[in-house]
C-alpha cells in the first residue's frame, strides 16, 4: 500500500516525532529541536511556508503550544494538526511519536494537508552529472547548494529527496549551481 505524499513541509519537535510521521507518510519533515527553535531553523521554516506550506504537528502538551505559539507569532499562513493527548500517549508519555500512523494521518487530513501524486523532476543521474555525489567535494558542493536553496544540509540521498518535494525548479537548481561552480572556480 502506497502512503500518503503530502505536499507542505510537517514541523514537529524531535527526531522520535520525525520518525512516526515518516512512518505514516511521504513527507518531507523539520524538527524544531523542541523549545530549542533557532535562527536557522525559523528560516528554514519560514522558506518552507513560502514555497511549499507548513503543518505544524507537536505534541498536545505546554512545549507543544508554546512552539505553535512562536512560530504563528514569526510565520504566516500555517496549518495547524493536532492530536489529543489520549491519542497520543503511551505508557503515562505523550507525544508525537506515540501517536499511530493512522492517528497522524487523520490529524494532518483534518488540517486539510494537500495530498500529490507528482512525478519526480530530479534523479540522482542529476546529482552525479553535477559532482553532487561520487566527487571528493560533492559534500561541501551539497552544502553550498542547499544553503542557497535554504534546504538544509543532508545526505546526497536526503537531497535528491528534498529537491522533489520543495518544488525546485530545474532553472532554481541550475541558477544556483552556476553559483556553486563559481565559487570552486576561484
Amino acid at each position: 500500500m502506497s502512503k500518503y505524499r503530502i505536499k507542505e513541509i510537517i514541523v514537529v519537535e524531535g527526531k522520535d516525532d520525525i520518525s512516526a510521521v515518516k512512518s505514516a507518510v511521504d513527507a518531507e519533515v523539520i524538527a524544531t529541536s523542541g523549545l530549542g527553535l533557532n535562527p536557522k531553523i525559523l528560516s528554514m521554516i519560514r522558506s518552507a511556508a513560502e514555497k511549499q506550506g507548513v503543518i505544524v504537528l507537536t505534541d498536545p502538551d505546554f512545549p507543544g503550544n508554546k512552539i505553535r505559539q512562536m512560530l504563528d507569532s514569526e510565520i504566516k499562513n500555517l496549518k495547524h494538526a493536532h492530536i489529543s493527548k489520549e491519542r497520543a500517549k503511551k505508557n503515562d508519555n505523550i507525544g508525537v511519536e506515540n501517536a499511530t500512523p493512522d492517528v497522524i494521518i487523520d490529524a494532518l487530513i483534518n488540517a486539510k494537508a494537500i495530498t500529490e501524486n507528482t512525478s519526480d523532476i530530479f534523479s540522482e543521474k542529476d546529482l552525479y552529472n553535477n559532482s553532487l555525489t561520487g566527487t571528493s567535494n560533492a559534500s561541501q558542493r551539497r552544502r553550498l547548494l542547499a544553503e542557497s536553496l535554504n534546504i538544509g544540509f543532508c545526505s546526497a540521498k536526503q537531497l535528491l529527496k528534498r529537491l522533489n518535494h520543495y518544488s525546485i525548479t530545474r532553472d532554481e537548481f541550475e541558477k544556483v549551481l552556476k553559483k556553486v561552480d563559481e565559487t570552486y572556480e576561484r
